[in-house]
């Protein structure tokens, strides 16, 4: 079935996958094969977001070394962060209704997102007046009371943001990874050029700052071009047809009521990813907490690993659950990935902790460097359960947030009291994401009957594929 393909592709590299394949159907038997498949796209989505954080990890050596306040500047960008988490909803939430068809179709498609970036600038420009009146206390509030206008920033920032997260989430509902994994290294080179050339310039904390808002600009350009050339084809044959440009599919207001439970659900795993360094403050003296902290941070690499492998995971649950498809092989592949990274990752961190956080932040955070394999370990495990509660949010499950919220709930009052010293701290961190996990997984791989709501969107995904694979 697949021989033929192979046989037209005259590299060695063609050659032996076919030699390996042996010419089974479903397996790629062509180097463009093996490119266009799922594990394909899971990796290098993945792959995508070890980039973007090994150039955030460089943009934090670069702005510590160009600021004499780089505390200020992780302040804010913390403050962020915060107010991140419902973009990040969004996305999974756009990327489901998408692969659904829900959002349209060619035109249809385009006709939505216009509504909705009309309706997100509006709404920028409304949080922006805002946070300029409100400058002086939330300047107060993140503890950067010399840097007004740069808390100011972080409103704005996050409107932006959700334009962002809204435009890769329709990329990703139509099938276009390569433009989502090149859109998330595209933010993090913009930001580090941006933010250093303005610091540089002399502006300090909000020079560097204000290059997070214009990487947002600059992406959101890129996300809706590439978005128009895919549709482009589809759109021109459907215009001549219809004779008439569609209105939108589905309303912005409508679609953020829909994502509570992926605002929820990563409400739960931000708590349950940063609540050790809050607590860690209450436990440590202050230079042992300052070296915690480090140590944290390095350890939780594979978290973004896992949040590549997810943009992948969660629209194509949701294809498979329409069509009525196992979707657990989806599960277990990004899975895969996660394990296969963290073999490395953990071997760095069993044998050369030390060396690691020394030549990282410097010789004053290595206080804590015993506890690196084992915190390692923990998130590991919670990249893991990541993982699994997107899988159930594809699913259209909600009830499992209660007990993964409990975890959450009983971590920070453990970890209150737990052992003064790193590693028996650490050791507790482990235990809670084992619980955390275990509870997860238990309640994801359970086989479900189907979704007996859902069949109507079967025939929506079929005809999309037909008139130009705007959905694959």
């Amino acid at each position: 079935m697949t021989t033929p393909a192979a046989d037209k592709d005259p590299g060695r590299v063609a050659k032996l996958i076919a030699r390996v394949s042996g010419g089974r159907p479903g397996i790629p038997s062509s180097r463009a094969d093996l490119l266009g498949s799922e594990t394909a796209k899971a990796v290098g989505l993945a792959a995508a977001m070890i980039a973007n954080n090994v150039i955030a990890l460089g943009s934090t050596v670069v702005f510590a070394r160009l600021l004499n306040d780089y505390g200020s500047l992780a302040a804010l960008v913390s403050y962020f962060l915060i107010l991140s988490v419902v973009g990040q909803a969004l996305q999974v939430a756009t990327a489901r209704e998408g692969v659904l068809g829900r959002l349209g179709v060619g035109a249809g498609l385009m006709a939505t997102v216009k509504s909705w970036t009309r309706a997100m600038a509006v709404f920028t420009l409304g949080i922006t007046i805002v946070s300029v009146l409100l400058r002086a206390p939330i300047a107060d509030a993140v503890g950067v009371k010399h840097d007004q206008w740069a808390a100011a920033l972080g409103l704005p920032a996050a409107g932006l943001w959700l334009e962002l997260s809204v435009l890769r989430g329709v990329l990703q509902g139509v099938g276009d990874y390569k433009g989502v994994g090149l859109s998330l290294v595209g933010e993090q080179g913009a930001r580090l050029i941006f933010g250093a050339a303005l610091a540089g310039a002399g502006l300090g904390v909000t020079g560097a700052y204000l290059g997070t808002p214009l990487s947002f600009i600059a992406m959101c350009v890129y996300c809706a071009v590439r978005l128009r050339r895919h549709v482009e084809g589809v759109t021109g044959r459907q215009l001549v047809a219809v004779g008439q440009a569609p209105g939108a599919a589905l309303s912005l207001w409508t679609h953020v009521k829909r994502a509570w439970a992926p605002i929820a659900g990563l409400i739960v795993i931000a708590v349950l990813q940063n609540i050790d360094i809050i607590a860690a403050k209450h436990r440590f003296t202050k230079d042992v907490a300052s070296s915690y902290s480090a140590v944290a941070v390095a350890a939780k690499v594979l978290i973004w690993v896992a949040i590549g492998a997810g943009y992948y995971l969660v629209p194509e649950v949701s294809r498979r659950r329409a069509a009525r498809e196992d979707t657990r092989p989806v599960l277990l592949r990004a899975l895969a990935i996660i394990g296969i990274c963290s073999v490395p990752v953990l071997l760095i961190f069993g044998f050369e902790s030390h060396l690691l956080i020394k030549l990282a932040f410097g010789a004053k955070k290595t206080l804590a460097s015993n506890s690196l394999f084992v915190l390692g370990l923990a998130f590991t495990v919670l990249a893991c359960t990541y993982l699994a509660i997107q899988y159930m949010l594809a699913l259209r499950r909600t009830w499992f947030l209660i007990v993964i919220a409990a975890v959450a709930v009983a971590e920070p009052i453990l970890l209150l009291n737990a052992s003064h010293r790193p590693a028996g701290f650490a050791a507790v961190v482990l235990a809670i994401q084992a619980v955390g996990a275990v509870l997860a997984f238990g309640l994801a791989l359970r086989r479900e009957s189907g979704p007996p709501g859902e069949k109507s969107s079967v025939p929506d995904l079929e005809q999309a594929q037909l008139v130009g694979g705007v959905v694959r």
